[in-house]
């Protein structure tokens, strides 16, 4: 087999258009020769480092693969962007994304226990939300041998997923992984939709809206085939491709590097045909502290988070016998890193998709948008609420942001900051931060004019403790004094 191939995508990909997107300028969108350079180096690194028979890699940005690249070869040739890999537990992605639209629906709320929903599991009190996040205490794997290598027939029924003791610690306190949790999940998103295969759910209601033609349970050529490299000779073993039936939820899907450049495009600003910018933000809020007990990273609702460079990422990374795949987003920055390989183990995917991302931000940082003006009707009364109001002492500034919402900043460099969503009622919900589900509520005196915010108690006034404001504790009568 020859593994010293290498290709590198000449212009940027499509890989789906953002509805409202603003185009980028041409002279923005294809990347500088020294940064291609650098990531067609740091993939050709990886591969060669780790030993994989072949490896492909991309970058997103703004909505497309602006650059692509691939080393080694699959049956002679070099890899290109349609050519499928397993992508082991991004899978558990796809699955977040199902059942976050059956919670949008209105079908199941991520409190609820999976027995209300899903009759026969050995776990009926595991929420929703726990099951997602990892953070019901179930077994990692599922019973039997090595549900990876051997065919989905070993586990008929989810009461076959789990041995005599499916609970291995307290739900809700702790993150551990669980691949039979997922499968529960799988099975659940079958049993609200009628009975439909969560796979064939996963085609109509999300990969053919993203276009994702290519993303699939069994592979489907063109294909790579799974490799173990020998520890220490360059020699190559052949893995089984199995068909793991209920587990497939926890890894089964094939899918290509032009699939999820599409995928993390997705990731990075939602699409309302599938699922809305404010679900995917929920999925990438930690859920339970990491096992590790360090903030460098954690889990969501289906996605794992990690802190890297200042970063924060949001994605997953997979494996399969022969099959490798990573995929880390930058919502912040509007970017992501792909990688796909074929082999067990060897390569660090998961570090190297980030890198590819962080090299494109160091060598060109993102260009911001340019400021616009709110659009539509200019409400007065919102108007006269932004400006300085005050803690106690402490002052922020309120400031009006599109759809009416609100954002709330300390001036003095300590405070809490926060956005605010407009509700029919009059009122703000918190988005983030410390008061993120707060109500903050504009309230008036008897002449129906302003006389202070209440944001959860906190009482917001125009001057630093004024006296007619009613102030918890109220406020010294004699006043300010030198």
């Amino acid at each position: 087999m020859t593994i010293a191939q290498s290709t590198e995508s000449p212009r940027p990909e499509p890989v789906g258009h953002r509805p409202g997107a603003v185009g980028t300028p041409d002279e923005f969108v294809e990347l500088l020769p020294q940064t291609r350079r650098a990531l067609l180096r740091r993939l050709a690194v990886g591969q060669a480092e780790g030993r994989a028979p072949s490896m492909t890699g991309a970058v997103v940005r703004d909505g497309r693969a602006v650059w692509t690249g691939a080393r080694g070869s699959v049956a002679g040739e070099v890899p290109h962007g349609d050519l499928q890999y397993r992508i082991g537990s991004l899978t558990k992605t796809f699955v977040a994304v199902l059942v976050l639209r059956l919670r949008d629906e209105g079908l199941l709320r991520l409190e609820d226990p999976v027995g209300r929903h899903l009759a026969g599991t050995p776990v009926p009190d595991a929420t929703v939300a726990q099951l997602l996040s990892h953070s019901a205490g179930l077994a990692a794997e599922a019973r039997g041998p090595w549900w990876e290598r051997t065919a989905g027939e070993l586990r008929p029924e989810p009461a076959d997923l789990f041995d005599e003791r499916p609970q291995r610690l307290p739900a809700g306190r702790r993150h551990h992984y669980s691949n039979a949790g997922y499968a529960l999940l799988g099975a659940l998103v079958e049993e609200l939709r009628c009975g439909v295969p969560w796979g064939e759910v996963l085609r109509r209601e999300v990969l053919e809206p993203l276009g994702m033609d290519r993303t699939t349970l069994r592979p489907e050529g063109p294909y790579a085939s799974g490799w173990a490299v020998h520890p220490w000779a360059d020699a190559l073993l052949p893995e089984p491709a199995e068909d793991t039936g209920l587990m497939g939820p926890a890894g089964q899907l094939w899918s290509t590097l032009q699939d999820l450049c599409r995928w993390a495009a997705f990731l990075l600003k939602g699409d309302g045909r599938v699922l809305g910018a404010a679900s995917l933000a929920e999925m990438r809020t930690p859920a339970v502290p990491p096992e590790s007990g360090a903030w460098d990273a954690g889990y969501g609702l289906g996605v794992q988070l990690l802190r890297r460079e200042g970063r924060l990422l949001a994605g997953h990374q997979g494996s399969m016998p022969g099959f490798l795949a990573a995929l880390w987003a930058d919502t912040e920055e509007d970017v992501a890193g792909v990688v796909l390989t074929n082999c067990t183990s060897g390569p660090a995917v998961g570090a190297l998709a980030a890198d590819l991302a962080g090299i494109v931000l160091a060598h060109e940082p993102r260009i911001p948008e340019p400021w616009r003006p709110l659009t539509g009707p200019l409400d007065p009364e919102l108007l006269a609420l932004t400006g300085p109001w005050y803690w106690g002492a402490n002052p922020h500034a309120l400031r009006l942001r599109a759809g009416r919402g609100l954002e709330l900043t300390p001036l003095s460099g300590a405070g809490r900051s926060s956005r605010f969503r407009a509700e029919t009622d009059g009122t703000w919900t918190g988005l983030d931060g410390y008061y993120a589900g707060e109500t903050l509520r504009v309230r008036r005196d008897r002449d129906g004019a302003v006389s202070h915010l209440d944001l959860g108690t906190f009482v917001f006034t125009r001057g630093p403790y004024e006296p007619s404001a009613p102030v918890p504790g109220g406020v010294d009568p004699e006043g300010w004094r030198v």
